[in-house]
């Protein structure tokens, strides 16, 4: 299996990493909530609530950068390397996204998602 294709495991479990700061940081997660978490998530506030959306933000784009290394490894057209270098890149971009989103730092958390979706975009493009 290629560096790029365990990128996109790598990011598929990250929005998970959200999901357990929203519920295990000081938002008042208890087990009762686990009846219904969505619904506590939903009235979350402050980091809580970032790192919620976050997660969903995680869980949008995700399968794009998904298809995008798939359909790359099937081109054929880059070199191996040069895929899994994007992916990793990515896959870093996300955690800084995620970082950032929690952290509410607003501009940088938007320019980091522009550079994530510009790396989906790359893999197509140098497998054409």
């Amino acid at each position: 299996m290629t560096i790029a294709y365990w990128c996109v495991l790598i990011a598929l479990m990250l929005p998970y990493v959200a999901t357990v700061f929203a519920k295990s940081g000081s938002s008042g997660f208890k087990v009762k909530h686990n009846k219904d978490p969505r619904e506590f998530l939903a009235m979350a506030q402050g980091a809580t609530k970032r790192a919620n959306n976050a997660q969903k933000n995680g869980f949008e784009i995700t399968p794009g950068f998904a298809a995008a290394v798939i359909i790359a490894h099937l081109a054929a057209g880059a070199e191996q390397g040069l895929l899994d270098q994007l992916a990793i890149a990515f896959v870093i971009s996300r955690v800084l996204y995620t970082w950032c989103y929690i952290a509410d730092w607003a501009l940088l958390r938007s320019l980091i998602w522009f550079v994530g979706l510009a790396l989906v975009v790359s893999l197509f493009v140098v497998s054409a």
